[in-house]
């Protein structure tokens, strides 16, 4: 990896005056558009797509067109570099991505080596979903920004939560093999161990990312341990597959989870018969009718008939407009600078604040479950007639958890 991005750096040219004579805010998005994450990918990139339209009909940013550029990275962090390189070769001064932690490590690193050698031509990368705590601790970056909760906050939240329910004894650990899923395990285990030392862990499994086809087996597993529970922080494929796994073994636990709002997983669900028994940590949910997130959720909808799977999205896009209009300037150093700090009013109510000592961004969180909606749950999901339902609320000072960054400056 490291020679890959020392020679990608060597082959790049200076981009900072083609960009500084484009009319357009470049967004390069790298993400799965293909392959086993492209079902999370194409859902990220019409997020991206509608919040550029809409800034585009107030004028852009600072009279600017926002463009986004989608880039297939296969899930593959070297793909991931060539994309970024492309990118830059094109004009794109800013980078978002967020399926993938691998990914996103790889980009950080190469981003902010990039910026090391070309500096007044730098690049932003503005990370809405990779969520190893590694990229706002250990490994932080000046030129990295993260909308995500990371995974030790949400593993606290789902933790904290389970701690409250008594019917859970014992439970089952199921996870991707790389770098994301070994921190779920360990946080779980962790966490658990301290708030609930009572609950057993009946299993701990890690499976290849976005290959398995069927997880009939890992459920044979899970039901002969006699688990109550399952965490897992499984996405895309590899959640709804899991589910459907499940659904045709009868297994009837309780799930508690990162990602089971993706592409496929409410259809699993509902197919598993699953009522309010799957939970899941997030930053939003559609049926919890702030205004702004409403008019937004039918927006997404009335375009894209799918649901608003990444409100962190919205929150990095309209910073991103507020940052350039704050610096007067859509040059990344200055956007760096104005968001360090910033407090914003996100978009499922409440307060964010974007810290400076690690770009880790902190925002309120919920915890909702998926079944049979009542009169207040108007929206459903994947046409399956069942909706979220929020069950808890975590403030925003709740899930700031310390930082061992020791952020280097320009």
């Amino acid at each position: 990896m490291r020679k890959l991005i020392a020679t990608l750096l060597l082959a790049l040219p200076l981009a900072g005056g083609v960009a500084r004579a484009e009319d357009t805010v470049k967004i390069g998005y790298i993400d799965p558009l293909s392959g086993g994450g492209a079902s999370v990918g194409e859902i990220g990139l019409k997020h991206f797509q509608l919040l550029a339209d809409q800034q585009n009909a107030k004028g852009g940013i600072l009279g600017k067109k926002v463009e986004i550029v989608p880039l297939d990275n296969k899930t593959n962090p070297q793909e991931s570099l060539i994309q970024a390189q492309k990118a830059i070769d094109a004009g794109v001064r800013y980078l978002t991505q967020g399926n993938g932690s691998a990914v996103g490590a790889a980009l950080s690193d190469f981003v902010t080596k990039y910026n090391e050698r070309n500096p007044g031509h730098e690049v932003l990368y503005f990370n809405y979903a990779a969520v190893d705590p590694v990229l706002t601790n250990d490994k932080c970056s000046f030129w990295h920004f993260r909308w995500d909760a990371n995974s030790d906050i949400k593993m606290e939240a789902l933790t904290n939560y389970i701690k409250t329910a008594p019917g859970v004894k014992k439970i089952y650990l199921i996870n991707q093999d790389y770098s994301f899923g070994e921190s779920v395990r360990t946080q779980a285990r962790k966490m658990l161990a301290a708030k609930r030392p009572d609950i057993q862990i009946v299993g701990d499994e890690l499976h290849p990312l976005l290959k398995v086809t069927d997880f009939a087996p890992y459920i044979a597993k899970i039901k002969a341990s006699g688990a109550d529970s399952v965490i897992t922080g499984n996405w895309g494929q590899d959640f709804a597959l899991l589910l459907k796994a499940a659904a045709d073994a009868g297994l009837k636990v309780n799930w508690y989870t990162y990602y089971a709002g993706g592409t496929g997983g409410p259809t699993a669900i509902k197919q598993a018969n699953l009522d309010h028994q799957v939970f899941a940590i997030t930053e939003g949910s559609p049926n919890l009718g702030t205004p702004a997130a409403v008019e937004f959720e039918k927006a997404f909808r009335a375009k894209f008939d799918v649901t608003v799977f990444y409100p962190r999205a919205v929150n990095e896009m309209r910073m991103l407009a507020l940052a350039a209009e704050k610096a007067k300037s859509v040059e990344p150093l200055k956007v760096a600078e104005a968001l360090e700090g910033m407090q914003y009013e996100v978009l499922d109510g409440g307060t964010g604040v974007m810290r400076k000592d690690d770009h880790q961004f902190f925002q309120p969180m919920y915890i909702a479950s998926f079944g049979e909606r009542s009169e207040k749950e108007p929206f459903d999901e994947e046409k399956t007639g069942w909706g979220w339902r929020p069950v808890a609320k975590i403030d925003t000072a709740q899930t700031m958890l310390p930082t061992t960054c020791k952020m280097e400056r320009p």
